[in-house]
């Protein structure tokens, strides 16, 4: 899914209305029109109290246009306009004439300074906020802080429509209490990228697009800056296995890492290689991993250093289709120096992960040595180290996307939402949990990537697919484990099942859920021995 900015949807709006020989107050009418449909599929006429706060500008018209569906359709609604200005948008001005048509009950004027706190709202409430839209570009003043700090200190569940007002679309905001803390967000056409972002996430819990109908040329042609990565974008990607095919035509993963005490990131990295198609995978690790691999990794072929304790030379026979490098590796000099000297002949593909990350941070002249598109995956402190200290999320992605074309290297942001980078172009992943927060779940991502490489997908494809697996196998595994107990292994454990979940179809996929909450439920009830 795309994500555009605010320039591209204003647009797409101005397209939309040429093309279809509409007004943009009819573009409106669509648009408060799907949120009504949106909230009466869900509430069927329940008499719950719902206020509608509306600014005056074209988010404030959508509200009225929701609020006169709501009252038509008999709802118990009260209608505010927070008037702070004498600029009202001819579409505004519209919609509060049509509503008069409608009610008795004329919207409440809230001027600025306004005393609203005879106004009752209730936690069983819903209020919905229609203040201020994506054009907003600077704080809204102190009176409506104030506002938005009472909508929030009633608990009442908070229902935004297109975006939370205060908050902007391109840069994170001075002041949390300047913004709407929405329950809900009902996106026009596209989410906005900053429903993603670290600091700017927090401001609304779920969000879902609404389709108002922007002219489909305009929609599938634009290039955005961002996409939205979900089942529906990795599953062209897939490539299906041939009848006669062997382990050779998928690949050779060599995981390159470990050192005393670490050998544990390469054996997840390893499994997660074999887990998600590899051929073929082997590790190459300081004598102390051999035979802990051997006896844990049947599977796995090992070649060992001539150090015990790390890695002080780099040196095979082998050919492997793909490198991964650096999970347990140490930044001792002896590792610095051999990955040094490795990278100076290497003409094999790489994903570069932990140690090997901190190593590239210390030396940076090494970063000319790598392949053309590298996957970099670094959490945030190695981003950190590689790319400077950012102010805020806009400015770090700006130095990924410069770092990132520098170099010619893919790189994979870490987080909530993983974005990976290349060039100017970003790619925001939805599947994962907070379960994830856990050693070895890194090296493991390395594994399935690495893996994904090895089999024939191009790097950006093996970069995206890849982070998909990995956090839709850990929602898989949370079904089970929780976000405490869910360990790096569980993600592996479940990758067969991430993979079959690309080809279930939604119907399947509740039908399984609710046959796992029973068997949940059946299993509660059976008594202790």
């Amino acid at each position: 899914m795309k994500i555009f900015s605010k320039e591209q949807i204003y647009e797409g709006d101005k397209l939309t209305t040429e093309r279809q020989n509409i007004s943009s107050t009819e573009l409106m009418e669509r648009a408060g029109t799907q949120i009504f449909n949106w909230m009466h599929m869900r509430m069927q006429g329940a008499q719950v109290p719902i206020h509608v706060f509306c600014g005056i500008g074209n988010n404030g018209g959508d509200g009225l246009v929701l609020a006169r569906h709501l009252i038509t359709h008999g709802y118990n609604v009260v209608t505010y306009i927070i008037n702070c200005s004498d600029k009202r948008s001819k579409d505004f001005l519209i919609n509060y004439d049509r509503i008069k048509d409608v009610t008795k009950d004329w919207p409440v004027m809230l001027s600025c300074g306004a005393d609203f706190s005879e106004i009752v709202i209730e936690e069983r409430d819903i209020i919905v906020d229609a203040v201020f839209g994506i054009g907003l570009n600077r704080p809204p003043n102190e009176w409506v802080q104030q506002l938005f700090q009472w909508w929030r200190s009633s608990k009442a569940f908070t229902l935004a429509i297109d975006i939370p007002s205060g908050l902007y679309t391109d840069k994170v905001v001075e002041d949390e209490n300047a913004v709407v803390h929405a329950g809900y967000t009902l996106s026009f056409q596209s989410p906005k990228l900053v429903f993603f972002l670290p600091e700017t996430a927090k401001y609304t819990a779920q969000w879902e697009v609404l389709d108002i109908g922007i002219d489909r040329n305009y929609l599938m042609q634009t290039e955005t800056e961002a996409e939205l990565i979900s089942k529906f974008e990795v599953l062209p990607m897939y490539k299906p296995r041939n009848k006669f095919s062997h382990k050779g035509d998928f690949g050779h993963v060599m995981i390159l890492g470990g050192s005393y005490g670490k050998i544990g990131a390469v054996n997840l990295a390893s499994r997660a290689a074999l887990s998600s198609g590899a051929g073929l995978v082997t590790a190459y690790v300081p004598k102390c991993g051999y035979n802990s691999l051997q006896t844990a990794l049947p599977e796995v072929m090992v070649i060992t250093d001539e150090k015990d304790e790390n890695i002080s030379n780099i040196n095979f026979d082998i050919q492997p289709t793909v490198i991964g490098i650096g999970v347990g590796l140490g930044t001792s000099d002896e590792t610095i120096t051999a990955l040094e000297v490795f990278l100076k002949q290497n003409k094999t593909p790489l994903v570069i992960d932990a140690d090997g990350l901190n190593i590239l941070s210390k030396k940076k002249a090494l970063l000319k040595l790598l392949p053309e598109q590298t996957i970099l995956t670094p959490h945030p402190k190695e981003l950190e180290r590689l790319v400077g200290k950012w102010s805020d999320d806009f400015e770090k992605l700006k130095k990924v996307k410069a770092f990132s074309k520098k170099y010619n290297v893919i790189v994979l942001i870490k987080g909530a939402h993983s974005i990976a980078v290349f060039n100017d172009k970003l790619y925001v992943n939805t599947t994962g949990n907070p379960g994830m927060a856990t050693a070895g779940s890194g090296d493991v991502l390395t594994g399935i990537i690495s893996g994904m490489l090895a089999q024939g997908y191009e790097p950006l494809a093996a970069t995206i697919f890849g982070v998909y697996l990995h956090g839709k196998s850990a929602d898989i595994s949370l079904e089970d484990f929780g976000y405490q107990s869910l360990i790096a292994s569980h993600i592996i454990e479940t990758l067969g099942e991430a993979y079959i979940d690309l080809f279930k179809q939604p119907e399947q996929q509740e039908e399984e859920h609710q046959e796992n909450q029973q068997e949940a439920k059946t299993q509660k009830r059976k008594p202790r021995k």
